[in-house]
C-alpha cells in the first residue's frame, strides 16, 4: 500500500494539463490574470513546494502549511482543490451508489454463471451445453455500454418508455432506488456472468475427471451429493479468484454505465476529478480502490481453505 501511495501520487502529477491553468482559465473570464495572482493560487493550493515535500504532507509525516501533521496516517485523504471538501467524505458519500451497483451485478453474474456452467459441464457436448457455451461467448462479446444505450433508445421509440435517468436516493424512495439499479446492474452482471460461466464449466470438467470423484460414484453416492459436495466446491476456487480480481474493477470501473444511467458513483466522481485535475481526489479514490484490491485478494486467499480442506495456512 505504501508503494501504491507513491505511484498514485506521482502518476496524477504527470497527467497532461494543470489544475492551476484550469482555475486561471475560469478566473480570466472576470478579468485579467497576473503572474502575482498565479503565484498566489499556486501557494494557496500547496503546489509551490517540491513533489517530495507535497508527498510527505499528503502522508502526514511532514507538517502542513498550518504547522499541523495531518494526512493519510491519520485517515485524512486530503481536501478537494476545487470544492475544498474533504476527499474521504465525498468518497464515502458516493460509495453506497457504486456498492449497490456492484452487489446487484455480482449477484446477477453468479445466478447466471454457476447454474449454467454446472449444467454445461455435467451435460457435456449436448445441445444444452452448446447453447450455454454460445451464450457465454455472446455475453462476453457484446459491449455493456452498447446494450445500455440500446435499452434506453429503442424502448423509448417503440413503447414510449425509458428507465429513470435521475438518481433516486435509497432513503427517499427505496423501491424506486432498487428498480433504478436493477437494469444497469443486470447489464454489468451479464458480461461478468459470461466470463464466470466459462471458468465454471472448465473447472467442473477438470474436477469431474479426478479419482476421488470416480470413487464417490463407485461408492454409490447420489449425483447431488457428488456434484455439490465433492465437485462444485473444488471447482469454485478459480471462480472465487476471478471474482476477487474483478470486484474492485466493477466497483470503480463502471464509469460508462454510470454515465449512461446517471448514477453518481465512484467512477463518475473519478472521471470528474480527472477532467479538473483534482489531484487529492484522484489520489484518494485510486488509493481506496487499491485497498479494496488488497482486501478482496486477502479474502479470496482465506476462502481457499474453506473451499478445499486440503489447503491449510500455518
Amino acid at each position: 500500500m505504501l508503494v501504491v501511495t507513491m505511484v498514485v501520487f506521482l502518476s496524477v502529477r504527470f497527467v497532461p494539463g494543470n489544475v492551476v491553468d484550469l482555475m486561471l482559465a475560469q478566473m480570466s473570464g472576470s478579468g485579467g490574470v497576473t503572474e502575482a495572482s498565479r503565484q498566489t493560487l499556486v501557494k494557496a493550493l500547496g503546489l509551490d513546494v517540491p513533489l517530495p515535500l507535497q508527498y510527505g504532507r499528503w502522508l502526514g509525516v511532514l507538517p502542513q502549511t498550518s504547522g499541523r501533521f495531518q494526512g493519510l496516517f491519520e485517515g485524512n485523504l486530503g481536501t478537494s482543490l476545487w470544492s475544498s471538501q474533504n476527499v474521504a467524505a465525498l468518497l464515502f458519500q458516493r460509495l453506497p451508489v457504486s456498492l449497490e451497483l456492484t452487489v446487484i451485478a455480482l449477484v446477477t453474474a453468479l445466478l447466471i454463471s454457476i447454474p449454467i456452467g454446472v449444467y454445461s459441464a455435467i451435460r457435456q457436448d449436448t445441445p444444452g451445453d452448446y447453447i450455454g457455451r454460445s451464450s457465454s461467448i455472446l455475453l462476453i462479446s457484446v459491449p455493456s455500454f452498447w446494450v445500455g444505450t440500446m435499452i434506453i433508445i429503442y424502448p423509448s421509440i417503440w413503447w414510449h418508455w425509458s428507465p429513470t435517468l435521475e438518481y433516486i436516493p435509497f432513503m427517499k424512495n427505496a423501491q424506486g432506488n432498487i428498480l433504478q439499479f436493477l437494469l444497469p446492474g443486470f447489464i454489468i452482471g451479464m458480461v461478468l456472468g459470461g466470463t464466470l460461466m466459462r471458468i465454471t464449466r472448465t473447472m467442473m470438467l477438470e474436477v469431474l475427471r479426478q479419482d476421488y470423484v470416480r470413487t464417490g460414484w463407485a461408492k454409490g453416492l447420489s449425483p447431488r451429493t457428488v456434484i455439490n459436495r465433492h465437485v462444485l466446491k473444488n471447482a469454485l476456487i478459480p471462480v472465487v479468484t476471478v471474482i476477487g480480481i474483478v470486484l474492485p474493477l466493477v466497483l470503480g470501473g463502471t464509469v460508462i454505465i454510470a454515465q449512461i444511467f446517471d448514477l453518481p458513483g465512484l467512477g463518475q466522481l473519478l472521471l470528474q476529478a480527472l477532467s479538473t485535475r483534482d489531484y487529492p481526489m484522484i489520489s484518494g479514490i485510486n488509493l481506496f480502490l487499491a485497498l479494496i484490491v488488497v482486501l478482496s485478494n486477502l479474502a479470496v486467499d482465506l476462502s481457499y481453505a474453506w473451499l478445499d480442506p486440503r489447503i491449510q495456512y500455518k
